[in-house]
């Protein structure tokens, strides 16, 4: 599979670390033609309103909406901020995924914390029932979902944190910052399908 990995701006080096790891070719995608046979394309953490800014700069938004009405799309933080349809402020969105997102839902950065999810559409590619470690960082919060979206994973008070709709992703926490690649795979998986 040929996953791209948007790398504009944020932790994009650290997906492509996973991705490699699991057997996927992987590669930046910083321009138009950087898409092309691609299978999928991850929008990694970092800054939303930079990553939307950048996007607008080097002629990315139509090729990457046109992108993902085809192929998958996951957003890791703010990648599934830039993925919603709504983020409650003015700012390039890709507008994709009948979300709704709150940006730094859970507070500054000194704020940031990990806990055990309880993930089970991970368990179609792994037969493991541990918790996924997910780690939050200045993380935003799928504040709502429409359409034909469903939630995959949320804390124990409800907040949904990780959320599919058809061909797109969308988790609120880091999953290239942990050793546990089963949201990659997952993620190559989906890829593969489409």
């Amino acid at each position: 599979m040929n996953i791209g990995v948007l790398a504009l701006q944020g932790d994009f080096a650290e997906h492509i670390i996973t991705l490699k790891n699991i057997g996927a070719d992987a590669r930046e995608v910083r321009l138009p033609q950087h898409l092309n046979d691609l299978d999928g394309l991850i929008i990694p953490g970092g800054e939303s309103t930079t990553i939307g800014k950048l996007a607008l700069a080097y002629k990315l938004m139509d090729p990457l909406r046109a992108f993902g009405r085809e192929k998958a799309i996951w957003g890791t933080c703010a990648g599934a901020i830039f993925l919603a349809k709504d983020a409650h402020r003015e700012q390039p969105l890709l507008e994709l995924m009948d979300i709704t997102v709150e940006r730094n839902a859970f507070g500054r950065q000194v704020d940031s914390f990990e806990i055990g999810l309880e993930v089970p559409a991970l368990k179609t590619i792994s037969k493991s029932d541990a918790l996924y470690q997910a780690i939050f960082i200045r993380a935003p919060l799928i504040e709502s979902i429409q359409a034909d979206a469903e939630i995959l994973a949320a804390l124990p008070d409800g907040r949904i944190v990780a959320a599919r709709q058809r061909n797109w992703l969308a988790t609120v926490f880091h999953p290239e910052l942990t050793p546990d690649d089963r949201f990659h795979r997952y993620f190559v998986e989906m890829a593969a399908t489409q």
